[in-house]
């Protein structure tokens, strides 16, 4: 399994605006094959930070992710909606437990 977990940024007054196309990517993701779990949540101390959290199956499922038309889009909006500061972290998971 492979987990992708950060952050970026984005002007809090953008936010309202950003919503809408924020969750079109994770519902696009989340209907993905190999797609375990996709989020982003506006952290509750500091305006404009999101956090990300993914967990994909393997690295078939993240390239497929990668290349994926929703995530062009995504990316394609970036600018418009002054996203920066992408902070994203790979890392490799086996034998996840629940605690």
């Amino acid at each position: 399994m492979l987990l992708i977990v950060g952050t970026f940024r984005l002007p809090p007054e953008m936010i309202e605006e950003a919503w809408a196309v924020m969750q079109e990517m994770v519902e696009s993701s989340l209907e993905e094959d190999g797609c375990i779990a996709y989020s982003y949540a506006h952290d509750m101390l500091e305006p404009g930070l999101i956090r990300v959290n993914e967990a994909w199956h393997d690295a078939d499922a993240l390239a497929q992710h990668m290349a994926s038309e929703h995530l062009e889009e995504w990316r394609a909006n970036w600018d418009r909606l002054g996203i920066h500061d992408r902070d994203l972290v790979q890392f490799s998971a086996s034998n996840p437990k629940p605690i």
